[in-house]
């Protein structure tokens, strides 16, 4: 099984990185494989709506990661994703991808998501909502921790002095391997994934 963790710090090797480095240690102990992806410090374009994706499976703008990672979408079983925070929510760069992997992608549904958010201080729990709401708008169970899943520190120094928030880290990563050992023991057992209903839309303006 794989996992794949997005790391939406412009800062290769910062707290952010820190934090998923210790998810993903604590995934390859219980026998999944991991590959962190850094987006990087160039600029993404947000979406612009124009629906392409819908027929193509792709989005139209090639010079980033977000076709890179909906190639992999069939290869991984589950998705973290971290961010620094920026004035109380996540890195607009991060957001950016998302809106377009996720309007993009049509096969995120029930593999499991975790976010991961890093601040000096402030900022992490309105930033851990948002990334969240990626998830449950896709139908991907969210995979919890014994506490919010944050660290905190200005570099990743400060954040090797939070045991704590590692310690979250790690039984994240060793709740995401439960999770996906279970989902597998299902499929084995026959178990199939719930019934589809087809998209409906409801608009409150005639």
């Amino acid at each position: 099984m794989n996992v794949l963790l997005i790391n939406g710090s412009p800062h290769k090797e910062g707290c952010t990185n820190r934090a998923l480095r210790e998810v993903s240690e604590s995934l390859n102990k219980e026998g999944i494989k991991t590959e962190i992806l850094h987006i990087g410090n160039k600029a993404i374009h947000g979406c612009i709506a124009c629906g392409k994706c819908a027929t193509t499976g792709r989005c139209i703008f090639g010079d980033d990661l977000v076709n890179e990672i909906l190639e992999k979408v069939d290869q991984i079983d589950g998705l973290v994703v971290g961010s620094p925070v920026y004035y109380a929510s996540a890195n607009g760069s991060l957001f950016s991808l998302l809106d377009r992997l996720f309007f993009a992608g049509r096969d995120f549904a029930f593999k499991p998501a975790a976010a991961v958010v890093s601040a000096r201080r402030a900022g992490t729990t309105s930033t851990f909502d948002a990334l969240n709401k990626y998830f449950t708008i896709s139908q991907m169970p969210v995979v919890s921790s014994r506490y919010w899943n944050m660290v905190h520190g200005k570099t990743p120094q400060d954040v090797e002095q939070d045991l704590e928030g590692l310690q979250v880290m790690r039984i994240l990563g060793r709740n995401m391997a439960w999770m996906l050992k279970c989902m597998e023991a299902g499929k084995a057992a026959g178990i199939s994934l719930p019934e589809q209903e087809e998209k409906m839309w409801t608009n409150f303006i005639d």
